[in-house]
């Protein structure tokens, strides 16, 4: 019998400090990163400006991404901004850097989920539980940082070098620069299938697998054909006894219907309840909810 699953739900981040999402329209959303403020171009924003003309201008910005119609973009700065700097979210401090391809390396909607692993794994841990996470896909170590300042073990997997480095950094700045934290560079499924020949178990899975992209050693992965073999994997990598399992997609292909559909055949006879929607920001200029991917929760 499959697990229940409840209805797709929105789940928005509206915990921040020093992040906000000031105002978005015509394709374009300007939001503070601390102390500075970035436009950056978003394909879901096909509404207008909330109260500003098409051609209307838009100000009060540091950094503007322009995109190229030839691919990609670049920045563009009125002042002299530094290479990165840094915002915090509760305890957790995150390094922010601009890059060529638009991102800043924080997704800020994504702590709505920290909050909820953070607080099961606390719980699990008040009740003399240790918990160990695997984070595939790990990125710049968010999520990482966010279930080891919960007390969990985690190892972080990411096929980008750079990335890992990132997430130390982010660990080092949240004061886990010893925390029991395993940096790995490796392609996921690979890593994946290494661990269950070496008989590791985890209690818990955090993924947020890309639509298209390549391993450590330039292996192809594309999520429609690859994702249910990774999710049986980590299926077999899961303890006696696990605590959650989520999935974070970022690719229109998805809808969270599909994500609760997978879950709830990975999960058959083992109970639990399966939760699924969208995760999304505030929009400080007329209150609008900006969504900004989909999650897919099994928890026991």
């Amino acid at each position: 019998m499959s697990a229940p699953v409840q209805r797709p739900a929105l789940i928005v981040a509206d915990r921040w400090r020093d992040y906000q999402l000031l105002e978005c329209g015509d394709g374009l959303k300007q939001e503070r990163w601390g102390p500075y403020t970035l436009v950056r171009p978003d394909p879901q924003i096909i509404w207008p400006r909330h109260g500003a003309a098409p051609s209307a201008k838009w100000e009060d910005w540091d950094g503007f991404y322009h995109r190229s119609e030839q691919g990609g973009g670049k920045w563009e700065f009125r002042r002299a901004l530094p290479d990165h700097w840094t915002i915090g979210y509760g305890p957790l401090t995150f390094k922010i850097h601009p890059t060529s391809f638009k991102h800043t390396g924080l997704f800020p909607e994504q702590a709505v989920n920290w909050d909820w692993f953070g607080a099961k794994i606390k719980a699990a841990r008040a009740a003399g539980r240790e918990v160990s996470v695997l984070n595939l896909f790990g990125y710049t170590g968010a999520a990482t940082v966010a279930a080891a300042a919960a007390g969990a073990t985690v190892c972080h997997v990411d096929a980008a070098e750079g990335m890992v480095k990132w997430c130390r950094e982010n660990a080092t700045l949240s004061g886990l620069a010893d925390a029991p934290i395993r940096y790995i560079t490796d392609d996921c499924l690979k890593f994946a299938r290494r661990e269950l020949k070496r008989g590791r178990r985890y209690d818990a899975v955090i993924m947020d697998p890309p639509t298209y992209g390549r391993g450590s050693t330039g292996e192809m992965w594309k999520l429609e054909d690859n994702l249910w073999e990774l999710l049986l994997e980590c299926r077999e990598l899961l303890s006696a006894q696990p605590l959650f399992f989520l999935v974070n997609a970022y690719t229109a292909r998805l809808s969270p219907t599909v994500v609760a559909n997978l879950l709830s055949e990975l999960f058959t006879g083992r109970g639990g309840t399966i939760t699924a929607g969208e995760v999304g920001l505030p929009v400080r200029a007329d209150g609008k909810v900006l969504p900004c991917g989909i999650y897919g929760r099994w928890e026991s």
